[in-house]
């Protein structure tokens, strides 16, 4: 470049590019724009995965509910078949005794076996008679429904069961409606 031209670029406030540099700076916004390409389809990648990964998992979480449903339901129905399957037995002899023709003394008998078949059914569930007469009377297990005035035995003291209660381990299912002593000569706890 001459002096002439120099002066009149000063002049006009521009600088004159050499032609390698325009070719640098045109090509810089397309690698920039190459690289914001790459990086966006990056991201559309991981956003699929996720995506399906988001649904697999709803799956898996659906199927994992329904199996929890129907695990549910048959542990149901086990429990009460095996509740159910004694009683089935008691159903039964019940229902012979009423096709029997017996003495009254006959029937009573076979209702007494019958009872001790439910008896025994419902100890093989673990559910257990509540223990009344003789007993002190307890309120957790017990429920009064009157009491009999005497003197020979002790005040609270289970004199009548009028109801049987029952028990289920530790667990009481419901209690046993009694009759207790009230015996005005003895101070109760």
């Amino acid at each position: 470049m001459g002096s002439k031209d120099k002066m009149q670029d000063e002049m006009t406030g521009q600088e004159i590019l050499e032609p390698e540099m325009v070719a640098d700076s045109a090509t810089e916004p397309i690698h920039e724009v190459s690289r914001v390409q790459a990086e966006l389809d990056q991201l559309k990648g991981e956003r699929d995965q996720l995506l399906d990964r988001l649904a697999r998992l709803q799956a898996e979480f659906d199927n994992a509910r329904k199996r929890e449903v129907k695990e549910r339901a048959d542990a149901r129905d086990y429990t009460i078949s095996n509740t159910v399957e004694p009683f089935l037995g008691v159903m039964d002899n019940f229902q012979l005794a009423l096709k029997a023709d017996g003495t009254a003394e006959q029937l009573r008998g076979g209702v007494e076996l019958i009872l001790k078949q439910m008896e025994d059914a419902l100890k093989g569930l673990n559910v257990q008679a509540v223990e009344t007469v003789g007993a002190q009377f307890d309120p957790r297990i017990h429920e009064a429904l009157g009491s009999i005035e005497t003197k020979e035995f002790p005040d609270h003291q289970v004199l009548e069961e009028i109801r049987r209660g029952y028990k289920i381990r530790e667990k009481l299912l419901r209690p046993a409606l009694v009759r207790i002593a009230a015996n005005a000569g003895q101070v109760s706890d």
